[in-house]
């Protein structure tokens, strides 16, 4: 028998290790909630400002924060962050009567910029920390 009859060929239903179906199911509920998040925090922040800006910049930071730590990725990040921006640019739209639910006050900006700039941080910083065991340094 030669070398080459000896070896197997790959299977022919092999995916990426980036297209399990659990994580696709993870991106997506992390889309989703990062909606559930944009439309309840536009709600919370002006109702009771100034906690409530606070309350729903903490929410959609820490969503952002567990989006990474969930998925060991910056697209954990970046699937909340979509369905926040999403949900927020949704609302921010007046509609054909007039009505909307971002008014121009100081706090909207905020919670705009402060979303934006969380998902920012969170994507920046979400993969430094090093798994236990590695080391940059060669003769470690």
């Amino acid at each position: 028998m030669s070398a080459a009859s000896r070896t197997s060929p790959p299977p022919v239903n092999s995916r990426p290790a980036g297209a399990r179906p659990g994580r696709i199911a993870a991106f997506l509920g992390l889309f989703l909630l990062g909606a559930l998040t944009g439309a309840a925090g536009a709600l919370v922040q002006a109702a009771w400002f100034p906690g409530g800006l606070l309350l729903s910049l903490a929410a959609s930071a820490g969503l952002f924060w567990t989006g990474t730590a969930l998925t060991g990725s910056r697209a954990g990040v970046g699937s909340s962050a979509a369905g926040w921006l999403v949900a927020v640019l949704f609302l921010t739209a007046t509609r054909p009567e007039g009505d909307f639910v971002f008014g121009a006050g100081l706090g909207s900006y905020v919670f705009l910029l402060g979303g934006m700039l969380a998902a920012v941080i969170c994507a920046t910083v979400g993969n430094l920390v090093r798994p236990p065991g590695v080391s940059a340094r060669t003769g470690e």
